[in-house]
């Protein structure tokens, strides 16, 4: 049987993730690559161990089900939120989009608790997107009291991201 132990307790900040695990002759043919927990998941580095053989992994946050707001949650969680709130709006089919979410993932776990992380995809809710003048992916907007206080347009290194979290939890 296989097994996730943490050597960190960081920042929750997932109940289950995917790895890609290598080709190991003494792990177990039927060995997956998707890794549950039953409550959050509090590790930044952990080891993967099976019969015979540990693997070192770095884990890197990923949003609880991936927090995916829509037309119909987004007065209710972006608007009246009582936490400061980051919305990520991407499209399926944007590279730069699934770097900027790698990075919005990290940010994710880091800012637990802080800051809650949502997703639009401007293909399915078009509306929201023309109601914030998106008119291009990716795009980060960050909302404290209902109201837009930052925005950062394309994709950045992280440190911009950080830097307008900031400027938003300082405010």
């Amino acid at each position: 049987m296989a097994s996730v132990s943490s050597s960190s307790s960081s920042s929750s900040c997932f109940t289950s993730a995917h790895f890609a695990i290598p080709r190991v002759s003494s792990f177990p043919s039927h060995t997956p690559n998707k890794l549950s927990f039953p409550s959050h998941f509090y590790a930044k580095n952990a080891t993967f161990k099976a019969p015979n053989r540990s693997l070192s992994l770095k884990v890197l946050c990923v949003r609880e089900s991936r927090a995916v707001v829509t037309k119909d949650s987004w007065e209710k969680s972006i608007l009246n939120s009582d936490t400061p709130v980051l919305v990520e709006f991407y499209a399926s089919w944007c590279g730069p989009c699934r770097m900027v979410h790698r990075v919005i993932d990290e940010i994710a776990g880091e800012y637990a608790g802080r800051l809650r992380c949502f997703m639009v995809n401007t293909d399915t809710d078009l509306t929201i997107a023309e109601d914030y003048e998106i008119k291009a992916v990716p795009v980060v907007l960050l909302f404290k009291n209902g109201e837009k206080r930052e925005t950062v347009v394309g994709t950045m290194p992280k440190e911009f991201y950080i830097a307008a979290i900031e400027r938003v939890l300082k405010s």
